[in-house]
């Protein structure tokens, strides 16, 4: 009876330790960005985009709450499309930024919502303010790449920020102080 009460316990411990885990999978920062809109004085839509930033997904497919992630994105890798825009966002008006600034986002938890989504919970610290926000994300792919021949993932995700929230609320309400944020990330597993 011993016996069986101990190969009962091993299995029980073997059948607990191959439940799988988060891997660690790190940010395609050249397939990855976050496009930005918002509305101009009521003449038109005006949008930006941060690329090249870094960033980890801790990604548990078989439980996907499990997950988490954490990017770092350089304030001065925002693109406007306008080098006069670019530079009145980075004066003292709005960011102020240094070379070195980075807005980071940090998940705290995931609620799955279906089969591919989830809403993504984390705090945001922007302009040197942290707040918690809630992404709206969905997961479009997760498999091997067929170039790199790699496990690879890639998520879409959706937010609106308020900038005034964030001390970035010059202009406000003329130029819209809601900011609809679009993010699209793809990652490969960690060697």
């Amino acid at each position: 009876m011993k016996k069986l009460l101990l190969a009962a316990a091993l299995i029980g411990t073997a059948a607990t330790s191959a439940v799988a885990a988060p891997e660690k999978y790190v940010l395609d920062s050249s397939h990855s960005q976050v496009v930005f809109h918002y509305n101009h004085l009521g003449y038109s839509t005006t949008y930006g985009m941060f690329s090249g930033f870094a960033g980890d997904i801790m990604f548990d497919q078989e439980d996907p709450a499990n997950s988490s992630v954490s990017v770092s994105i350089p304030v001065k890798s925002m693109l406007t499309g306008w080098e006069e825009r670019f530079n009145h966002f980075m004066s003292a008006d709005f960011f102020d930024a240094s070379d070195d600034e980075v807005a980071t986002f940090t998940s705290t938890s995931i609620e799955v919502t279906g089969e591919d989504t989830a809403k993504i919970t984390g705090d945001l610290t922007l302009n040197g303010v942290t707040k918690s926000v809630v992404l709206d994300a969905k997961l479009n792919q997760a498999g091997e790449h067929p170039m790199a021949k790699a496990p690879w993932a890639g998520f879409d995700a959706t937010t609106t920020l308020v900038r005034s929230e964030y001390n970035l609320g010059m202009f406000a309400p003329f130029v819209s102080d809601e900011v609809e944020v679009f993010i699209s990330v793809e990652a490969m597993k960690a060697e």
